[in-house]
């Protein structure tokens, strides 16, 4: 019986931990993290996506003597599918405008991450926006996935 309820709390704790890191989505990139990111926003402009900034994070850090491998973070959105997500549940508005962060892992990697859009459905607990949440899902893939390839 203790073996059992070992067992049990072993689970417990590894799926508890498993779930904090749950919620974003890795794309490995072919290029460069300022390449990555200048496709990217690129590919946001020409689908009608809005880039309202981009920051180097590791140029800020190189500012205040802090050595970061190459970040960067672009902030995008279109607010004929972000307001009708804000229609569902007005909370989710904090993690809106949609952001992409751009950055080179410590093996060389570069990576886009972003938020998993079904994350933010469990997070905001939103229902009944089943179709926009599927529509950003699939929408954040193709994006991502065109900056990232050869």
């Amino acid at each position: 019986m203790k073996c059992i309820v070992l067992i049990n709390l072993l689970f417990l704790l590894l799926t508890t931990s498993a779930a904090a890191s749950d919620g974003v989505v890795n794309v490995a990139s072919n290029h460069s993290v300022s390449e990555t990111a200048d496709r990217l926003e690129r590919v946001l402009q020409e689908k009608g996506m809005t880039v309202f900034n981009r920051i180097k994070h590791s140029e800020g850090a190189a500012g205040v003597g802090v050595k970061l491998n190459p970040t960067e973070l672009v902030i995008f959105g279109n607010p004929k599918v972000g307001a009708p997500l804000m229609q569902c549940q007005q909370k989710v508005a904090i993690d809106l405008p949609q952001k992409a962060l751009v950055w080179q892992d410590d093996a060389g990697q570069v990576w886009i991450s972003y938020n998993d859009p079904s994350y933010l459905q469990r997070r905001h607990s939103i229902e009944g926006c089943e179709l926009v949440l599927a529509k950003i899902e699939k929408a954040l893939a193709g994006l991502t996935a065109t900056a990232a390839a050869q």
